[in-house]
């Protein structure tokens, strides 16, 4: 998958994913060479094939970085309605799910315009108790610089 021709449809299934699924899995490994799995649901993708995330509980993965900043990050279209049509019809009418590779940049402080950007995306949930206690305080985050894209595939229901 071209990673430049591919951009929009990589950050179509990107709102996909993180609608259906709030999250998106970031996966690093530690110094010791163990995988780890942080789910993250305030990635956002740029239109030059790069991104970025607040970092707000992220431990483990600002651990691993330190030492090792590639990262791959899978989005997986989740919807119930977009996998029964699927299965129903025989096919995928898009690619279901992808994964990015990329290095994750040092942490920084957002910008007045990543804080709007997250700000709306919580926003239908923000009168929430959880809203409140786990995103009520992003104040920084971290760049992600994209190499390579590589589609999840079931080849007998794949789009045409």
């Amino acid at each position: 998958m071209d990673l430049v021709k591919s951009w929009n449809a990589i950050k179509e299934i990107f709102t996909q994913a993180q609608s259906s699924s709030m999250y998106c899995s970031i996966a690093s490994v530690s110094q010791q060479g163990q995988p780890h799995l942080t789910p993250i649901g305030t990635i956002f993708l740029r239109h030059d094939q790069t991104g970025y995330f607040f970092d707000s509980y992220t431990h483990q993965l600002a651990e691993n970085i330190k030492t090792n900043p590639k990262v791959c990050i899978m989005a997986v279209n989740a919807s119930k309605g977009f996998w029964f049509k699927s299965l129903l019809v025989g096919r995928f009418s898009t690619i279901p799910a992808v994964r990015l590779y990329g290095e994750i940049g040092e942490l920084r402080l957002a910008t007045a315009q990543e804080i709007a950007t997250v700000q709306k995306r919580i926003s239908p949930l923000r009168w929430t108790k959880g809203s409140q206690l786990i995103w009520s305080n992003f104040t920084h985050v971290r760049d992600i610089r994209f190499s390579q894209a590589k589609p999840i595939e079931y080849p007998a229901m794949m789009p045409e």
